[in-house]
This record gives structure tokens, C-alpha cells and sequence, in this order.
């Protein structure tokens, strides 16, 4: 793992690139973070898909907060205040417009790197970064292959950047994984999603996993192995298929 600088229209981005062991050229995935920032079980998601012969670019969303210590996942599930704290001083600069304009200098970076696949890419994303996922591939159609979004939420609202709104400009094929125990992703969220990527002619799978928001992380108090392990089994057959042709 190699921690290097991306220049974006907005600052320097630190990100976190996995190249597998050997010889490229390798196909690439970009992954977008959760709400808990980067820590060691964040880190394990490009770990994991490097081992499997992925080219993996992991960014910190959070810079423009600036420098901050590792988050402590149990207390921001537990203590109101410091969510309040997550919401406002991080989540609030990490928008999808403005992480949609980092993506650019993601993508062209990836581009450039003469050990990955040409052509496009494949995406994966938990908690907000589900939603940012989406949001990439109808951003850049034609440079993403693969989108999977696992306990996303407010992924079809009314709000104008909702990610269901770009169903109609989505080429990649779509993997959602939802949460049964998840507010911010309830059913009738799922129903509208379903219905969009269907009228739009998505190729994609819709799922429901018995377990809460959150579950992939081992670090959460949501953690479920089972649940993780079925993320991790969906991911790579979605990767699979559109990426290793």
C-alpha cells in the first residue's frame, strides 16, 4: 500500500493505492469510503481487492476538514455529540458535487497509470460512499463499468442530487445491498430505487441483507461476518463479470 497526493480543484487529496502482487496491467476499482473515515478496517476493502488482482485507489473524502485523528467507530454510534461533530465538520464539505469533481482527478489518475486495464472501471462504496458510488457512474457513464453501493443511504430521496436521478445516464451494471435494519435506506427508499434503475434499463440487483447499517466494517457494533462475507462474495462476482472479461 503506497499513501500519495492527488491534486484536486481543491486541495491535496491523500489516498491510499494498492497494486496487486506481479505484473500488471490490472483492471481498477475505485472506493468510496464511509462516514468513519479511513482507519485500519477501511483499509482492509483495498487490501482485500488488491489480494484478488484489482488496482485500488482508496481517497480520503474528508481532507478538506483537514488533518484528523482516527474516529472511533462505537462512540459515533453511541454518542450523539459526536456524530453531530461528524456531520458538521466532515460530511458537510464531503458532498457528492464535491466529490464528484474529486472523482475527475481520480479517474484521470487512474487513467494515466501504465500498469492498469485500459478502459473502464468499477466502483464500490458503503454508507455515504453507496451513495457517492451511484452518483459516479451517472456522472461518468462512460468510465465506469461496475457501481456497488453496500448499506447506502438516502439513495432515492427527493433531493435533487439523489442518485436514482441519474438512472437514466448509468451504463455500468448496478449491485445495491441495503440493510433490513436501516433508516436510512427504508423500503419504500428501495421501491423507489428499484423502479428507476428498471425504467431506465439498468442492468442491476437490488438486495436486502438481514442485518443493520453498517454491518461490513468489523470495527462497528453492527459488524455481521456472515453479512460481510456475502458483501465481499457479491463485490468480486460483480467485479468479476464486467472487469475481467
Amino acid at each position: 500500500m503506497q499513501r500519495i497526493m492527488i491534486q484536486t480543484r481543491d486541495g491535496q487529496c491523500p489516498v491510499y493505492l494498492y497494486r496487486p502482487a506481479g505484473g500488471g496491467p490490472w483492471p481498477a476499482v475505485l472506493v468510496y469510503m464511509d462516514a468513519l473515515a479511513i482507519r485500519p478496517a477501511m483499509l482492509e476493502i483495498g487490501e482485500r481487492l488488491s489480494a484478488n488482482g484489482y488496482f485500488t485507489l482508496l481517497p480520503d473524502l474528508f481532507y478538506r476538514s483537514g488533518p484528523y485523528e482516527p474516529m472511533d467507530p462505537k462512540k459515533i454510534f453511541s454518542d450523539p455529540e459526536q456524530r453531530k461533530i461528524l456531520m458538521e465538520k466532515f460530511m458537510a464539505l464531503a458532498t457528492p458535487a464535491n466529490v464528484m469533481s474529486d472523482t475527475a482527478a481520480f479517474l484521470e489518475f487512474i487513467a494515466a497509470q501504465p500498469d492498469v486495464t485500459p478502459g473502464p472501471i468499477g466502483t464500490t462504496g458503503y454508507c455515504m460512499g453507496g451513495l457517492l458510488s451511484l452518483t459516479a457512474a451517472g456522472t461518468y457513464p462512460q468510465r465506469i463499468a461496475a457501481a456497488a453501493s453496500y448499506h447506502g443511504g438516502r439513495l432515492a430521496t427527493d433531493a435533487p442530487d439523489s442518485p436514482h436521478r441519474l438512472a437514466g445516464k448509468i451504463k455500468a451494471r448496478v449491485y445495491v445491498a441495503g440493510a433490513s435494519e436501516d433508516a436510512s435506506f427504508p423500503d419504500d427508499m428501495k421501491a423507489r430505487l428499484e423502479q428507476a434503475l428498471t425504467e431506465a434499463g439498468v442492468d442491476h440487483t437490488l438486495e436486502t441483507y438481514p442485518a443493520r447499517h453498517g454491518w461490513v466494517f468489523r470495527d462497528t457494533p453492527v459488524f455481521d461476518a456472515p453479512a460481510a462475507e456475502r458483501h465481499w462474495q457479491s463485490l468480486l462476482a460483480l467485479l468479476e463479470a464486467t472487469l475481467k472479461r
